[in-house]
């Protein structure tokens, strides 16, 4: 397992499980064009753009270069780098027909030749330790003693806290610890629970 300091941008689901399987690191689909128009999606990918980088692994199609070039062009060229994947024909096992150019997508290419593409894109990589990017882990115990998670208003402060930060509201609690623990340090997350609680 490899830790990436940087949040992987990528197409669909399929992809998202197939990183997930080897790689430790917040992964964002972008359910292929409805990028285009989901700004709550886009804000989410500057948010972590600008605290921890990105880089974009799409498909190595036609789609997967305007998918690409959308994001590019939305987000200072700063905080992104490009990984790409080799042009390989052939069917991903769940399909049953190749795609419309014939060539595998990032879901259908093997963990080696991925880890090799972040390398080149010079990512951030590290083997998979214990030791958060921000000192002390912020866990799921955080969550519920702050007030996010098991409580009568959890589910207020979870959004105001996606809202602040830029994430959509319908973020899953384990990407939102991943998150978090890429994002910021547990004595930062306590300082924006202390303004929502002020707030709310």
């Amino acid at each position: 397992m490899y830790k990436i300091k940087e949040a992987i941008i990528v197409e669909g689901t399929y992809d998202q499980i197939k990183l997930s399987g080897f790689l430790d690191a917040v992964i964002i689909k972008t359910n292929g064009f409805t990028i285009f128009n989901d700004k709550k999606k886009l804000q989410t990918i500057k948010t972590l753009a600008e605290k921890c980088g990105i880089v974009i692994l799409t498909d190595s199609d036609s789609a997967g270069f305007k998918i690409r070039s959308f994001i590019k062009q939305s987000i200072p060229p700063e905080y992104v780098k490009h990984a790409y994947v080799p042009d390989l024909r052939g069917k991903e096992k769940r399909k049953t027909a190749p795609s419309k150019e014939g060539l595998l997508g990032v879901e259908g290419i093997n963990e080696q030749l991925i880890i090799k593409a972040l390398e080149n894109a010079g990512c951030t990589i590290n083997e998979k330790t214990s030791e958060p990017v921000f000192g002390r882990e912020i866990t799921k115990a955080d969550l519920f003693m702050f007030g996010l998670a098991g409580g009568k208003n959890s589910s207020e402060k979870r959004h105001i806290l996606c809202n602040e930060l830029g994430f959509p509201s319908k973020i899953s609690a384990n990407m939102l610890l991943l998150a978090l623990n890429r994002l910021m340090s547990h004595e930062e997350l306590e300082k924006y629970v202390e303004k929502i609680e002020i707030d709310t």
